[in-house]
């Protein structure tokens, strides 16, 4: 009974954590989606521009952008800001973060940029993660229970090899 219950554990989890992963996806897909409809909103609005500069240009006028053209420019700029929203997004459902000095994708978790170098401003470190001298107090204090004989025997013979060791360090010690 006991073997299917972690079965059925074990599959919980993996659906778990396949939906998550399918989750991350579908929304990182929505995303592009949005990033290149934006792009598209651009290359129109740019068109737009270019096509009221050469009509002012034919007509031998003169084009003063602030009145004329800043509706399309605004409109380009909260497009750009939409886009680096998504992307920001993106990198954050892969765990990862650009490096302000070369632009790279890297792991959220880098001090450095593996690229250029750069110290990142802000590592994300696991504060769960235990600096390796307190890992290894752990693993010293773990104990192993055998379970079988053979597992008891070699337990046993471990102690008896730790006992004669540490017999001889005391003996070297006390001749120096």
């Amino acid at each position: 009974m006991e073997f299917f219950s972690k079965i059925g554990k074990k599959a919980s989890e993996a659906y778990g954590a396949t939906a998550e992963k399918t989750g991350k996806i579908a929304k990182e897909a929505k995303l592009k989606m949005k990033i290149n409809e934006n792009k598209s909103d651009i290359k129109e609005l740019y068109i737009e521009i270019g096509k009221k500069v050469y009509e002012k240009h034919v007509r031998e006028e003169n084009i003063d952008i602030k009145t004329e053209l800043e509706e399309e420019c605004t409109k380009i700029d909260v497009l750009s800001a939409e886009i680096e929203t998504c992307l920001k997004t993106i990198l954050e459902l892969k765990d990862q973060k650009q490096c302000p000095k070369c632009n790279t994708k890297i792991d959220k978790t880098c001090a450095y940029c593996p690229y250029c170098g750069e110290k990142q401003p802000e590592a994300e470190y696991n504060e769960e993660a235990k600096e390796p001298e307190v890992i290894l107090e752990e693993l010293e204090t773990v104990e192993i229970k055998p379970e079988n004989e053979a597992e008891k025997e070699v337990v046993k013979e471990n102690e008896d090899d730790e006992k004669k060791e540490e017999k001889l360090n005391e003996n070297s010690s006390t001749e120096s």
